[in-house]
């Protein structure tokens, strides 16, 4: 505080005498109350959504859906090109995403599980002599993996579909071992996991996994997996779910009709040796054994808190 504050009084000449002295004002008295403060205005509040969660979510999936019909292809075409848009770094933002459910060492570890499935996919593509991007994650629906195409037949397409799959579980099963040693359940739920995201991938219909397997099998499980997958949709609810069940829907449409119009060439590349078919179904059902007892080995019952 400086030192001239307040300033000193100044001299004041008395005013002449026959100049009458200004009376000072009354004081205020001090029981007196002060002004109301002036009425705020009144404020309306929004009415709370009163619609069902399923008319909320069809909502956003018409939105999201309509966004993806006209950007969808030109985002996927460039996202190979764009720098920032690396593996690593969408593996963070998954890793990121998942964090807000699980916390960021369980994310972590899905994601990395999820890195091993993808990499199954492009190292049996590069095998075929297929040019592969490096996987892309996407939060909350996986990652993919870019190619021009998934081999010059059924059984190529096979091939690469169960190579996800069957690296992926190896993936988890090298954790089978953790998970088995005890601790607070964290590798079993880790494993249990990896294993559950693998065998959904086995489903039979395309773009999943098992239904690549099934273009070499019988494209007629296609079907089936759709349905199936509507069951699923209808017993387990959610964005997600729809989001998948629409895209498999277009997807079987697509492929069906192509193999219907097609000619010669179609016929031919859904033409299967029976030695390979026989192969590749008793890896898709060994697959989904091995996944379903080491979901069995690692399931732990909790209750959920009410």
């Amino acid at each position: 505080m400086s030192a001239h504050w307040p300033p000193p009084p100044s001299f004041q000449p008395e005013p002449p005498a026959e100049e009458p002295l200004a009376l000072p004002a009354a004081p205020q008295s001090a029981t007196a109350s002060p002004p109301a403060p002036a009425p705020e205005p009144a404020t309306e509040t929004a009415a709370p959504d009163q619609r069902p969660w399923w008319r909320r979510s069809l909502s956003l999936l018409v939105v999201g859906g309509l966004l993806i019909f006209k950007w969808g292809k030109p985002a996927l075409l460039l996202l190979p090109k764009l720098k920032i848009l690396t593996t690593s770094a969408t593996m963070l933002v998954s890793i990121a995403a998942y964090s807000l459910l699980w916390g960021w060492k369980f994310a972590a570890g899905f994601v990395l599980l999820l890195l091993v499935h993808e990499m199954g996919h492009v190292i049996q593509l590069r095998r075929e002599g297929i040019e592969a991007s490096a996987p892309m994650f996407i939060p909350f629906l996986g990652a993919a993996v870019m190619a021009k195409s998934l081999g010059e037949d059924a059984t190529a397409e096979a091939r690469v579909g169960l190579a996800g799959p069957i690296l992926g579980t190896l993936g988890c099963l090298a954790l089978m071992p953790l998970a088995l040693g005890g601790g607070d359940g964290f590798w079993d739920a880790l494993v249990f996991t990896g294993l559950l995201l693998n065998l959904f991938n086995l489903l039979p219909v395309v773009p999943l996994d098992g239904g690549r397997a099934m273009a070499a099998l019988s494209p007629w499980m296609w079907f089936v997996g759709l349905f199936v997958m509507v069951v699923v949709t209808f017993v387990i609810p959610n964005p997600i779910m729809i989001l998948i069940l629409l895209l498999a829907a277009y997807e079987t449409y697509r492929r069906w009709k192509a193999r219907k119009a097609g000619g010669e060439e179609v016929a031919s590349y859904y033409k299967v040796k029976p030695a390979h078919r026989l192969l590749i179904l008793a890896v898709y059902l060994g697959l989904i054994v091995v996944c379903a007892g080491g979901m069995a080995l690692t399931f732990v019952e909790r209750e959920i808190p009410s």
